[in-house]
């Protein structure tokens, strides 16, 4: 009983203070103490998240499961990474720079490794970006012939084509060109959806908040039942 009525009252008072410190000046720095003790809990969840990784991948590795060489690669680049940051190597300012400092071995793999392998990655997510848009974009409906103008609108406006289609208007002036219709649709009914969209996940936030401050929401204790 106590290992599942602790957890409760510990997530209500940081919760409750947490929301307090927002309105009450004097609770402020209290709220701000534990956000870093977040900080340090995050530390662990790093810890438990690179154990598992070596533990799936290890596994992988060792009952030579399909893609085992993709795992080896993985651990590799895993364990050197994690070495080079810990201990700084090539490091200009010795010890006490930044891990992240000019010249060191740690931004030199970031920028010559992780960088280039993550342009590549968004690249070859731009092909199932476009199927995906293929398959949107087809006016099966009203609301699909909608979306459907308003995106060739936007790709018009954003390239040269578009001001070179918008013969009506006058160079020396400004006018409804497509360019500008573009800009409008970003502005306008884009930035309202988008605030929408932002409005309605406030909401889930708050709702889910207010469950696990008092109770109602118990998933993270595990199976729900004495």
């Amino acid at each position: 009983m106590l290992r599942r009525t602790l957890p409760l009252l510990i997530t209500f008072a940081v919760g409750f203070v947490l929301v307090i410190s927002k309105f009450i000046p004097k609770v402020e720095t209290l709220g701000e103490d534990f956000s870093i003790y977040f900080d340090i809990i995050a530390v662990f969840a790093f810890i438990l998240g690179g154990g598992n990784l070596v533990k799936i991948h290890g596994n992988k590795i060792y009952r030579r499961s399909e893609g085992w060489g993709y795992s080896l690669v993985c651990i590799i680049g895993f364990f050197a990474t994690l070495t080079i940051g810990l201990f700084k190597f090539g490091n200009p300012l010795g010890w006490t720079g930044n891990v992240v400092a000019e010249g060191s071995a740690f931004k030199g793999i970031y920028d010559f490794i992780f960088k280039p392998l993550g342009a590549t990655m968004f690249a070859l997510l731009a092909f199932y970006v476009a199927s995906a848009s293929y398959r949107a974009f087809r006016a099966k409906n009203a609301e699909a012939t909608v979306l459907l103008i308003a995106a060739f609108v936007i790709l018009l406006g954003r390239t040269f084509i578009g001001k070179m289609v918008s013969f009506w208007v006058p160079i020396d002036q400004a006018g409804p060109d497509i360019p500008s219709f573009a800009e409008w649709i970003m502005n306008v009914p884009n930035l309202a959806g988008q605030r929408a969209i932002m409005i309605g996940i406030a909401l889930g936030i708050v709702s889910t908040s207010l469950k696990l401050i008092l109770g109602i929401e118990r998933s993270y204790l595990g199976a729900d039942t004495e």
